[in-house]
């Protein structure tokens, strides 16, 4: 039973999927005696992800086995075979996660059976982006010919792998969208825990087996691959008919003895439930010979092919090529039992915005900022010097959909600021000078980029970033660092706006012209309405500067005129001066003469402009007057500047008379009325 006084999406209150709740829907058909339906993942071509597919059958597990059962005993690595769907990748997690008895029930509820209480709904628990939820299914399975297409247990009778692997794929939004990935991804999916990489060349094979000793023993899960450079090498076999490309899940070590000698021994599990390695130490190899019946059944050695083996550590090293770990804390993977703290931030690449693309790009900086303060407490000397360790993750969010997996090439880099930079976003000119102190590498289209550092304390600067310019995405940013550690994004603060005077023009006759086109535009009452202000500031600027009626408008209705919505010739005169100075700093911002100014340059334009805006605002700003061409026209500029200088002045008045402490923030008041 979940813990409603907890925080929303914890462990202790999973966070409702598609506010489906288990235990409502459970009561509801117990009472209406009727098995769940579920109608947001329906038993239909659209839940397996294909257009049709006529011998597909759906049955319910009592259609399939004459006695079924969730768990036959208890959940073991044996419980899961992959079917026709390419998802080795969740399936080596799952069978990582059976090791782990804690971890496994909390993803795999108990109490649930075909049994008592039966309903036909079950219910499972996922981590997604710093959140945990609980998704519910109905028992409808995908058939052909009364056997099940997807995964399976080696025992007819038992489901509980079945329905988890449906969970996972309603999570998902189709079976389909679970033919390809990396198993880092489902174990983190499996535990909230933060995958790393170990490069098994970089470490002896006695060392690696000591780490991989000690990472199983916490909690940590482990799967291996063997990289190919070649995509079409996936999925072949190689000499000791190793699947290449293809994840393996490492469930467990052992010593053994040779003579006088000590093994030691890796046990792997292919999740097809078949194809075994043939090598040394495998099961049917003479290295066996000697060991009494006893002792084989204690190491599980079984002679038929249910894709478990044994293999020496010296072996593993000269054919695999990577470990993924996944633990709860990072300290796994060292000696450092000091505290960890986790902080993150969700965020959205916007093309046009802060889409900026990779560090060679011109755009680069645009990209969000986000401020790490690394300070001196509870560091260790690494070289004689202070050092802070930090794991950083960057995940893309919500890229698995309509049958299709789409990441998009992602990468994130560090660069160390001055302490006094700690409230501003860095500019183009800071990026120029300056390169990061870490990064990781080249962009990559997994669902997530790690790095684990350790630097000097200090203030850094974390840019997430695509590798191409105006690539739209969300992210998910997380760091685990010491808990004295302070991590934020860089431009949350009050956003404030100086009103720049402006200088009217020194030209002679440049007044008196002014005042005269003024009078050629003027109505009878010597004022100017909006359609009449256009026709005079469009004469004053060049003709690729004209401004459209709509910001017209917004400008003559913003100033404080003594009329409403009519200027007379000292406010026309000060507006007139006042859009000069606009259309300086937009040509200042723009490529050329010629062409029309990027939305890139936006926020700096508007810092010229007197504006100092939080990255919300900005984000909002640019939401609500976007183009197709991320560009932006000279009418464009003075219509956003207009709006946000009205916005100021109304906020001054409202607040003016309301006490510092209550008043509304201003933030908070630019995000709410620019929308409008």
């Amino acid at each position: 039973m979940a813990n409603t006084l907890a925080e929303p999406g914890s462990r202790e209150n999973p966070l409702k999927y598609r506010n489906q709740d288990y235990e409502s829907l459970r009561s509801a058909c117990l009472r209406e005696k009727k098995l769940f339906e579920d109608p947001e993942f329906p038993a239909s071509p659209q839940s397996v992800g294909v257009t049709q597919d006529k011998t597909i059958i759906w049955l319910r597990p009592k259609s399939i086995s004459k006695s079924p059962q969730f768990i036959l005993q208890s959940a073991d690595t044996t419980d899961i075979c992959q079917g026709e769907l390419g998802n080795c990748w969740v399936l080596a997690a799952v069978s990582c996660l059976t090791l782990q008895s804690d971890l496994f029930s909390y993803v795999v509820p108990d109490g649930q059976n075909f049994q008592k209480y039966y309903a036909g709904i079950f219910h499972f628990r996922f981590w997604q982006f710093g959140k945990w939820i609980e998704v519910v299914v109905d028992d409808w399975l995908p058939t052909r010919h009364n056997q099940l297409i997807f995964t399976c247990s080696t025992s007819k009778d038992e489901f509980w792998s079945a329905l988890l692997e449906k969970a996972y794929a309603k999570l998902n939004n189709s079976y389909a969208c679970l033919k390809s990935g990396i198993i880092s991804e489902a174990m983190e999916d499996f535990t909230g825990g933060i995958a790393e990489s170990i490069e098994v060349s970089s470490i002896s094979p006695k060392a690696l087996w000591g780490l991989v000793n000690k990472l199983l023993s916490k909690t940590s899960l482990l799967s291996c691959f063997i990289k190919v450079s070649n995509r079409a090498d996936i999925g072949k076999k190689n000499k000791v008919e190793m699947v290449m490309g293809h994840a393996y899940a490492l469930i467990g070590t052992k010593i053994v003895k040779k003579g006088a000698t000590n093994v030691l021994l890796f046990r792997l599990r292919n999740p097809w439930g078949f194809v075994e390695y043939n090598g040394p130490w495998s099961d049917k190899s003479p290295e066996w010979d000697t060991f009494s019946k006893k002792d084989r059944n204690r190491l599980k050695l079984e002679l038929k092919e249910d894709g478990e083996f044994w293999i020496s550590c010296d072996e593993f090293s000269k054919f695999f090529t990577v470990i993924e770990v996944c633990s709860l804390n990072p300290d796994s993977l060292d000696d450092d039992n000091s505290s960890w703290g986790i902080t993150s931030h969700e965020g959205s690449w916007i093309a046009g915005y802060n889409a900026g693309g990779g560090k060679n790009m011109k755009t680069f900086f645009t990209n969000p900022q986000f401020q790490l303060r690394l300070q001196e407490e509870d560091d260790k000397y690494e070289d004689g010097e202070i050092s802070c360790t930090v794991v950083v993750e960057l995940l893309q969010k919500n890229r698995r959909k309509h049958g299709v997996v789409d990441f998009l090439y992602i990468a994130f880099q560090i660069y160390r600021v001055p302490f006094q930079a700690e409230s501003s976003r860095l500019k183009r000119s800071f990026f120029v000078q300056n390169n990061p102190v870490a990064d990781t590498g080249l962009h990559c289209n997994n669902r997530a980029v790690t790095k684990r550092i350790s630097l000097p304390p200090g203030d850094y600067v974390i840019i997430p970033s695509t590798h191409k310019p105006n690539l739209v995405g969300d992210f998910f940013l997380r760091i685990f660092a010491k808990k004295k550690n302070k991590f934020r994004q860089q431009d949350n603060f009050p956003s404030i706006y100086n009103y720049i005077q402006p200088v009217t023009s020194a030209a002679p006759g440049f007044q008196s012209h002014i005042r005269d086109i003024f009078n050629q535009h003027a109505g009878g009452d010597n004022e100017m309405n909006s359609l009449e202000f256009q026709s005079f500031i469009n004469s004053v600027l060049p003709e690729r500067h004209h401004l459209s009626l709509e910001t017209c408008r917004t400008l003559v209705f913003g100033i404080k005129c003594r009329h409403l919505g009519k200027l007379e010739l000292l406010e026309a005169e000060e507006l007139v001066a006042w859009i000069q100075n606009l259309k300086d700093i937009y040509e200042r911002f723009s490529t050329s003469p010629t062409d029309p100014m990027s939305s890139f340059e936006l926020p700096l334009a508007l810092q010229e402009a007197g504006f100092q805006l939080s990255g919300q605002v900005h984000e909002q700003l640019w939401l609500c007057c976007r183009t197709d061409d991320q560009t932006l026209t000279c009418s464009d500029f003075v219509h956003c500047v207009a709006r946000l200088r009205k916005l100021f002045e109304l906020y001054t008045m409202d607040t003016q008379d309301i006490p510092e402490t209550k008043r509304r923030d201003i933030n908070e008041w630019l995000l709410l009325f620019l929308t409008i």
